[in-house]
């Protein structure tokens, strides 16, 4: 048997070859062209040949597409290392269970998918048995990436090797009593098991790039060697619409990435019919990743296929397959042998003949049962072949069918992937068919069993000692304990507690003065993760280059052009800035792969990813929740922030709204700075939290959401007394009163507490000393760090006191006593401040920059939001008019004498 290592692509056909010696001589042409002339005219012929073909009308695969038929054929498929009936009788059982626990639960409405893993049962038990590394072993293990449909066959497994029990399966989808079993791969519901959240279809595809990609990233830094790990994506071919499934496959073949391999399913559906119905979705899928530079492995067809290939000798047969559409393919599989022989056969005179020589049966098992999906031995080649290929990634495309041993019921119907439930005679005509020995009696009351060969049965034992060879349980996630980071050197962040005297200091620009420090720090700094989606130079990071390196698997090839500058362009094989050119998504993607590296590898690391606020959380806010599902840790930067700070710029890039999506996300904590000494006392403590100790009852699986601005500003030193350090943390300290402020009003001047946050800060404390100037209103100003936090806090404290515990919300703790009304600013949707508005007390009012952004300098763009300082005078005059604490007319003539 011919090693499938030692095979080159061009030697891979199943097809017959009626004339060797003709094929030879024309393999002889070509290499005496390559010699004699060289490979340029030899390719300039072969063009030139293929053109003349296809313009005489000669069917020819595309150049990016072979035939429809298995890349490697039935003669050079390596043996299965294992006893194939044992591992036939575990994906019986695992087959069974799924499809019970789904109909079992069917009864509470929860739903749930039984067709999708009866079409990929094999594709992942062939992984379990033989290929799929667990972290038990030496190093990491591999990371498994499970389409989230296919849940129910993970389970079941984890049921035959003793993993969960019937009570588990039973709680599929019923999480609520504390015993439950999410619906699809969720970490954070599950955090034993599963690694990655995939069911938001395109994500699973993108994160495997990436977390293959971050896997060499380490071992070239020297963190961890994962030489060893490879990536496992198992994807659905309907998946691959998703413009995130594909859009990172350049990133993949051009870095080498041989240890990745996506495996997708291709059983031709979608949720709601065929994926490509008038088309060929494998052929779309080959062309589309050779492409890419991928290396494609087919595997269609079953060894019952064998027999007709053979009988092709003029290759009427594989001309069929490349024409008939998906959806007809479809209707093969619910069809007899009769409407096949007409429609398929009948359509060539050559197919007729060779139908002849096919019984029925034959006919009706290759067309209804034989896919390449569903044989252990046609994906244990697959599989064997894509770890042998290197130099560049491997995609799988194994066609199953979607239903695959449920039963004419469900196999290939548009509607099976909304079907939850088998009837019992469907189970009883399963049973059959799988061999399994379960009674008739064993259906009490009409409920289907579970089925367990025994805890020491054949194979319960093969299983778990496959497993064993294999590194452990998988899938599985495991935190290896680790000491917490050390504390980075107080001086790090002490130093932004002076201010910035006279000189004007943008937000942005602190942040990276603070990780230009933290980076250096001889404990920690290595462990930091700068990303950047090509913006490095707006936010002022190009110093980093020089030092820190960009991360190149190739290192620099060449000669930079700015090489004899200081802040030269560098590039790096160990280069700890991730540049990741204008991908938010794939940036989001790094992120997500560093962020969880301390569960995945072990590794704790330090990402920081900065982007452009308004295309963070507006673009890739479901990864920032599959971010939170995974339990992600790290700083995300939202930079020229605000809907009013980035002049010239637009609607698209006038962020008026982060933080409010950011809100949504249970993990993210969300923080607006105003100030350089509060960016990096919310760095200081999310590094304490995250990657220290933390606190009793706090999480440290969660991730900061920061918001910092490209305005600069004189920045003050933080303010000395009691609760300023909690309260930057917490969401509200006060930064000034009127009198601290040097404002000096009279002892009955009326008073109002002014909240502003970010950038707002600084438009609120120039209404403050107008309010005192030219109005005799004292004011007090507050920093209002996070809105968000401040509404957690008071939605905890209300749930503590439906518990009968007493508890004051922060935010009513810190405004007790606090005279007069409140007015909040924000350079956000008033919205953003509102969050607490039923926790405060006081009279309330608020605002914000509601609407779409414009393009316009600072001034105007906030006079025409209403968010300026004149703008802040008139709304507290006119909230203090309606206390009768200023004359109403006070407020016509601030308009008037403000121009508003």
């Amino acid at each position: 048997m011919t090693d499938p290592k030692a095979i080159q692509p061009s030697e891979l056909d199943q097809l017959p070859d009626r004339d060797p010696e003709e094929t030879a001589e024309w393999r002889a042409s070509l290499d005496a062209v390559t010699k004699a002339a060289g490979p340029h005219r030899a390719a300039y012929l072969m063009r030139r040949t293929l053109e003349r073909a296809e313009g005489a009308g000669i069917a020819l695969p595309k150049l990016l597409e072979t035939d429809y038929v298995n890349s490697i054929p039935t003669a050079d498929e390596p043996a299965v290392d294992g006893d194939e009936a044992l591992e036939q009788r575990i994906t019986a059982w695992n087959r069974w269970n799924a499809a019970a626990m789904v109909t079992r639960g069917s009864k509470y409405g929860v739903g749930g998918h039984i067709a999708t893993f009866a079409s990929a049962a094999w594709l992942y038990e062939t992984g379990f048995n033989h290929f799929f590394k667990g972290k038990e072993g030496d190093g990491s293990g591999d990371q498994l990436y499970i389409q989230g449909h296919a849940s129910p066959g993970i389970y079941a497994r984890a049921f035959l090797d003793g993993r969960l029990n019937e009570d588990h399966l039973d709680n599929f989808r019923r999480e609520a009593g504390g015993n439950g079993l999410p619906s699809y791969p969720h970490p954070r519901r599950l955090p034993w098991l599963w690694e990655f959240p995939t069911v938001s279809m395109g994500l699973g595809p993108i994160s495997a790039i990436y977390q293959a990609r971050f896997n060499r990233y380490l071992t070239s830094r020297g963190i961890k060697d994962l030489s060893d790990s490879h990536v496992w994506a198992f994807l659905g071919d309907g998946e691959m619409d998703e413009p995130e499934s594909t859009t990172a496959l350049t990133l993949a073949s051009r870095e080498g990435l041989d240890n990745l391999t996506f495996v997708i399913n291709c059983n031709l559906q979608r949720l709601d019919g065929p994926v490509r119905a008038n088309f060929k979705i494998v052929q779309e899928l080959e062309a589309q990743f050779r492409g890419a530079g991928w290396n494609v492995v087919k595997s269609l067809w079953g060894t019952a296929w064998d027999e007709l290939f053979q009988l092709d000798t003029t290759g009427a047969l594989v001309r069929r397959l490349r024409e008939v559409p998906d959806a007809q393919v479809q209707t093969y599989q619910t069809r007899d042998a009769a409407y096949i022989r007409e429609d398929f056969f009948g359509k060539d005179p050559q197919l007729a003949e060779m139908a002849k020589l096919l019984s029925d049966d034959k006919i009706l098992e290759c067309f209804h049962y034989s896919r390449g999906g569903h044989e252990s031995r046609k994906v244990y080649a697959a599989y064997r072949a894509a770890l042998a290929h290197k130099g560049a990634p491997t995609v799988i495309l194994a066609q199953t069918v979607k239903g695959h041993t449920l039963g004419t019921g469900f196999a290939s119907k548009n509607a099976n992937h909304q079907m939850k439930k088998l009837t019992v005679d469907q189970f009883k005509d399963m049973r059959d068919l799988l061999g399994l020995p379960i009674k008739d009696s064993d259906f009490t009351d009409g409920v289907v069993p579970y089925g367990h060969p025994g805890a020491d049965s054949p194979e319960v034992r093969y299983l778990q000692e496959r497993r064993a060879a294999l590194g452990g349980p998988a899938p599985a996630r495991r935190v290896h304990p680790v000491a917490p980071l050390p504390a980075p050197a107080e001086k790090a962040f002490a130093s932004f507690d002076k201010g910035s005297g006279s000189q004007s200091v943008a937000t942005t620009m602190a942040f990276v003065r603070l990780v230009k420090d933290l980076v250096r720090d001889k404990e920690t700094g290595k462990r930091w993760v700068p990303i950047v989606p090509d913006e490095a130079r707006t936010f002022g990071m190009e110093s980093l280059f020089p030092s820190l390196g960009i991360y190149s698997p190739k290192g620099q090839t060449y000669e930079p052009v700015d090489r004899d500058q200081l802040m030269y362009y560098k590039e790096a094989k160990n280069g700890q800035i991730l540049n990741e050119g204008i991908t938010e998504a794939g940036s989001m993607a790094d992120f997500i792969a560093a962020s969880t590296s301390y569960a995945t590898h072990g590794e704790a690391m330090i990402p920081f990813y900065i982007f452009y606020s308004m295309f963070g959380w507006q673009r890739t806010a479901d990864q920032m929740w599959q971010l939170g599902d995974q339990l992600g840790r790290g700083f995300l930067v939202g930079a020229t922030a605000g809907r009013t700070t980035l002049t010239g710029e637009g609607l698209q890039h006038a962020d008026g709204h982060s933080p409010a999506i950011a809100a949504t996300n249970p993990a993210a904590l969300s923080y607006d700075p105003a100030f350089a000494y509060e960016v990096a006392a919310v760095v200081k403590d999310g590094l304490r939290r995250m990657y220290g100790e933390a606190a009793p009852g706090e999480d440290p699986n969660v991730f900061y959401y920061l918001t910092v601005y490209n305005e600069p500003m004189p920045q003050p030193a933080k303010p000395s007394g009691p609760g300023v350090d909690e309260g930057i943390v917490k969401g509200l300290y006060r930064f000034n009163t009127a009198e601290s402020a040097g404002l000096t009003p009279a002892a009955n001047a009326p008073r109002i507490q002014l909240l502003g946050s970010g950038t707002a800060i600084h438009w609120t404390l120039k209404a403050q000393q107008l309010l005192a100037e030219e109005w005799g209103v004292a004011a007090d100003v507050w920093s209002a760090t996070s809105w968000t936090e401040l509404r957690r806090d008071a939605l905890d404290a209300d749930a503590a006191l439906l518990r009968g515990e007493e508890r004051v919300p922060y935010v009513r703790q810190v405004l007790q006593g606090a005279e007069g009304p409140v007015l909040a600013v924000s350079d956000y949707m008033r919205q953003v401040p509102d969050q607490i508005a039923q926790w405060v007390e006081q009279d309330w009012s608020s605002l914000g920059a509601d609407g779409f952004g414009l393009s316009d300098t600072r001034e105007a763009a906030r006079r025409h939001f209403g968010v300026d300082a004149e703008s802040i005078v008139v709304a507290a005059l006119a909230q203090l008019a309606r206390r009768g604490e200023v004359k109403a007319t006070a407020v016509k003539e601030a308009r008037e004498r403000y121009g508003l």
